[in-house]
């Protein structure tokens, strides 16, 4: 089968981590998937969604009322709720991570106790590639995981700032509105 240069380095990537390097390679692009889905959201459904509640919030008649802070209340709530919507799924990614990476290690060592099993000699080295081996997922699935947290912090901080804005802004619009 005639492989392309371009793949060779992730041919001996996948063959020096096994297949468990292979999910987390899947879970890591799907980590990052949903990452740039929110960031898309943010930028061009978010911020026209937030502009269209303070519209409608400047444009009630009421903003005094009991209903009309519950109503505020409940549109405030509805928009972060979208907001936060695949939060936890990147949580679970997240956690994942590490989950697949000790399942790396422990199919590694597997490797290694079964090439020494049937090496009789250059056992050093038989043992070195399982090392190896065991090691590459474990690395990998913590640096997924880790700055998949970092984004999870990074994402949770907007959606703090964001809900507080939101409920400044339409409280000032209702001051505004009555001066």
């Amino acid at each position: 089968m005639p492989t392309h240069p371009w793949l060779d380095p992730l041919v001996r990537l996948i063959d020096a981590g096994g297949p468990v390097l292979v999910v987390i390679a899947v879970v890591a692009m799907l980590l990052f998937s949903v990452g740039l889905e929110r960031w898309w959201f943010f930028r061009f459904h978010y911020r026209p969604a937030r502009a269209e509640l303070m519209r409608r919030w400047v444009e009630r008649p009421d903003h005094q009322s009991w209903s009309a802070r519950t109503l505020r209340e409940v549109w405030v709530t509805e928009l972060i709720r979208r907001l936060r919507g695949p939060l936890p799924w990147l949580k679970l990614l997240v956690v994942i991570c590490p989950l697949l990476g000790l399942l790396g290690t422990v199919t590694g060592m597997i490797t290694v106790f079964d090439s020494l099993s049937m090496a009789d000699s250059n056992q050093a080295r038989a043992m070195a590639d399982g090392v190896a081996r065991a090691t590459l997922p474990t690395l990998t699935g913590m640096a997924v995981s880790v700055v998949g947290l970092l984004f999870i912090t990074r994402l949770e901080h907007i959606i703090r700032r964001e809900d507080q804005r939101l409920h400044d802004r339409l409280a000032r619009a209702a001051e505004d509105a009555h001066a």
